[in-house]
């Protein structure tokens, strides 16, 4: 379970170094790194890119159909499987830099079962935008994730 935040550097060879924390509950050589929601970067262990994303994908996204195209187009095909070096850094390609907006300073975080890269003023900026425009967005949220954890739970 990845869960915190960390700033890091990009540095000149477009590499960042994996935090220790996040880098002890990866259990390859290499991750997945593909365009996120919110102009991010996810990350996920190889094990987790299948199980939640591409074996999903996979199962449901129709190439037949527009929003099957969407989400290969959006997920699968500028996902990359990165190895991660001695020294624990990920060489992280110039689109999806680009895509994200990462040229400096990032911000890593645990997201439970995969870690956001950020470009860290963008996120800086998300949250102020978050936190001024979406109060009662996530009040409801928080309600909602609530009731389903007591419908899961028996507890209504």
């Amino acid at each position: 379970m990845f869960s915190g935040e960390c700033n890091v550097i990009l540095d000149e060879k477009n590499r960042i170094t994996l935090p220790a924390h996040f880098r002890k509950d990866i259990d390859s050589a290499s991750v997945v790194v593909s365009k996120g929601d919110d102009n991010c970067l996810w990350l996920y262990t190889s094990s987790k890119w299948e199980e939640l994303v591409a074996n999903p994908i996979r199962k449901y996204a129709v190439p037949f159909s527009k929003n099957g195209r969407r989400a290969l187009r959006k997920y699968i095909a500028p996902s990359q499987t990165i190895e991660i070096d001695k020294a624990g850094r990920i060489l992280i390609s110039e689109s999806l830099l680009e895509y994200a907006g990462i040229s400096k300073e990032c911000k890593v975080i645990g997201q439970l079962e995969y870690i956001e890269i950020w470009d860290k003023t963008r996120y800086m900026n998300y949250c102020d935008e978050d936190n001024e425009f979406n109060e009662n967005e996530f009040d409801a949220a928080a309600e909602e994730l609530t009731q389903m954890i007591k419908k899961e739970r028996g507890i209504e």
